[in-house]
């Protein structure tokens, strides 16, 4: 399989970046987007200038309900008219967080999923997409308190609630020696997801896990900790970028060693 990045905070001389994440998949005959970034829509732009077709792809994936990675889609639903986007069924327009003592809306665009809602497939925890690809819901308990942490919340008619992060999935990979894991901002944390996605495949080989770990604004300390965490998983190897922040890649690269690597725009993954 191959992935590339179309979207990342990193760029190239050539490739615009952006504050988002998008990736470019292929995987036995199938294509597949995850994500599409913010409203730039400039994960569109760079498949055009590495010669990806959007519109062959065969369908498209939602990590999770943040305008980063989800505002893009109207330009992919403009450039294909066929593949359906698989969502969590608890993903809405309702993510908020707490800035600077205000609540920011940072959830997706309004009435986006009203305008498409026919190109939308709604996903309960999870579901096989294609043979050897699976999306995986969150199955750690008590990931309110990783909302809390954020000063994410959710808002429920006149209400405030933490955000558990039900909307987010992981999108995993099998292969003949291992598995992929993809998560785009592991809200639910990086150790945590690569649990998860481990007990759905017992006994396999967990060959990389790819994605933002939400890291920009978290100290050295609780990076560290982390990094101890994931090498306790048996993850072999990560790539990363986008919410993870320069200071956090530096961290993980200090723990990991040359199991870590950055993400950019134009970066090809081959597994």
């Amino acid at each position: 399989m191959k992935a590339t990045v179309l979207l990342d905070n990193i760029g190239t001389e050539v490739l615009t970046g952006d504050w988002g994440l998008s990736f470019y998949i292929e995987y036995a005959g199938k294509k597949i987007l995850l994500d599409a970034g913010g409203e730039s829509c400039l994960f569109a732009e760079n498949a055009r200038k590495l010669g990806l077709s959007l519109a062959d792809v065969d369908c498209a994936v939602l990590s999770h309900a943040h305008y980063d990675h989800a505002d893009g889609m109207t330009a992919f639903f403009e450039e294909n008219r066929t593949a359906k986007l698989f969502l969590q069924a608890s993903c809405g327009e309702n993510c908020w967080r707490v800035k600077e003592d205000h609540m920011k809306y940072i959830g997706i665009r309004t009435g986006m999923l009203e305008a498409y809602r026919d190109r939308l497939c709604r996903v309960q925890g999870d579901m096989e997409l294609l043979p050897g690809v699976r999306l995986i819901g969150h199955h750690t308990p008590g990931l309110k308190k990783a909302g809390k942490r954020e000063k994410m919340f959710l808002k429920d008619g006149e209400n405030w609630v933490t955000d558990c992060f039900a909307h987010e999935q992981s999108l995993v990979f099998e292969l003949e020696d291992g598995i992929v894991i993809f998560n785009s901002c592991s809200h639910g944390g990086a150790d945590n997801i690569i649990r998860e996605a481990a007990a759905v495949y017992p006994g396999r080989r967990i060959r990389t896990m790819v994605g933002g770990f939400h890291l920009h604004n978290k100290t050295d300390e609780y990076i560290r900790a982390l990094a101890h965490r994931m090498r306790e998983t048996g993850v072999e190897e990560i790539y990363t970028g986008h919410c993870t922040g320069e200071n956090g890649y530096r961290v993980l690269r200090e723990e990991l060693g040359g199991m870590a690597h950055q993400l950019h725009v134009g970066l090809e993954m081959e597994f």
